[in-house]
């Protein structure tokens, strides 16, 4: 994760806000979070108050943002761990600044064309000027601006573009009223690889972490590898039904080995015939469906004993399959393999 972080500060002079939602990516939220700053990440970023204040707890004392709050802010808590929150509507904001127990940290979130939270363009007036009002009244302070990238995972600064000047709008109207000039960040982990326009004061790095760089731009590291113990090994003939119905015939004589991981270890049930892990230097094919608790591996002329090893996924390259393999197998995208591991799986830091 340090040398993800170095990577991406050759690529930007904006400071770097670590976000580590969703535990860290699945790797940890502490953990994560006490390596980019080690690398020289000078803000870290997750969704909630009690994330936020869970890293205060773990000794991590650099600035925190927190921009989702479906059960309200918790202006107390944010106020007494030092936690700056994003605020994506009037009403929202009028509701902390009524409960704020001292000057809290704000960031306007405002929609710069994703449709998915932040404040509309219609309203961004009224956001601004109840700001205003919040800071004169000394509740809160505005120390940020913030929007999205829609479109960021494309290589295209003409596809960000309109983004970035509304980005650009946000900030000169948060200045004009008399703000000061608060920290502006726009970009994520893509837009930050692909698009210094989108960079402003600081860049958000989340995927790029755990070594995913959706952009495809840039050859990261991997941070994780899923390994489990085979638990059974049998014999079996040709044409031997394998998993619930059968979906899957041994076509030959062979080995099946059963490893304990399934769907609630974070397994996707969805994955195609294709997948595969990595046994003693090889691969071998997943055969059948993907169950709760157990998926089965068609071994061949290989007996594998209880014990060994197998590699689900991580970063070695040869025939240890990448969590790029795992996503394209299930259909998805990396970021919902590595946050889907489940909590019976253990982490071990190396």
């Amino acid at each position: 994760m340090t040398a993800n972080v170095a990577k991406i500060r050759t690529r930007t002079g904006s400071t770097i806000m670590a976000v580590v939602k969703a535990d860290g990516y699945g790797h940890g939220a502490a953990t994560v979070a006490k390596a980019a700053v080690a690398a020289g990440a000078g803000w870290l970023g997750t969704t909630s108050v009690a994330e936020a204040s869970a890293l205060r707890d773990a000794g991590l004392a650099v600035p925190i943002l927190t921009w989702l709050h479906p059960s309200g802010i918790d202006a107390e808590e944010a106020a007494a761990a030092r936690i700056d929150v994003a605020v994506g509507s009037v009403d929202e904001l009028g509701a902390l600044l009524a409960r704020a127990p001292s000057i809290l940290r704000i960031h306007l979130h405002v929609d710069t064309g994703m449709s998915r939270g932040g404040c509309p363009r219609a309203r961004w007036d009224e956001l601004i000027d109840l700001a205003r009002r919040g800071q004169q009244a000394q509740r809160g302070r505005v120390v940020g601006v913030m929007g999205h990238l829609p479109s960021a995972d494309r290589a295209d600064p003409e596809a960000n573009a309109p983004a970035v000047a509304r980005m650009r709008e946000a900030r000169r109207a948060v200045r004009a009223a008399g703000l000061g000039s608060p920290f502006t960040h726009l970009a994520a982990t893509s837009g930050t690889l692909n698009d210094t326009a989108t960079h402003f004061d600081m860049v958000r790095i989340g995927a790029g972490l755990v070594g995913i760089d959706p952009s495809g731009i840039m050859a990261m590291h991997g941070a994780s590898r899923l390994t489990a113990p085979i638990v059974h090994t049998a014999a079996v003939p040709a044409g031997a039904p394998v998993g619930y119905d059968g979906a899957y015939v041994t076509e030959r004589a062979t080995h099946l080995s059963v490893l304990p991981l399934g769907y609630a270890d974070g397994i996707p049930r969805e994955l195609s015939p294709q997948a595969c892990v990595e046994i003693h230097g090889r691969r071998y094919q997943l055969a059948g469906r993907v169950s709760m608790d157990q998926i089965v591996i068609d071994t061949g002329a290989e007996p594998f004993p209880a014990g060994t090893s197998a590699t689900v996924f991580g970063p070695d390259g040869g025939a240890t399959p990448a969590i790029w393999d795992w996503a394209r197998w299930a259909g998805t995208i990396p970021h919902t393999i590595v946050t889907g591991i489940g909590p019976r799986v253990k982490r071990i830091i190396a």
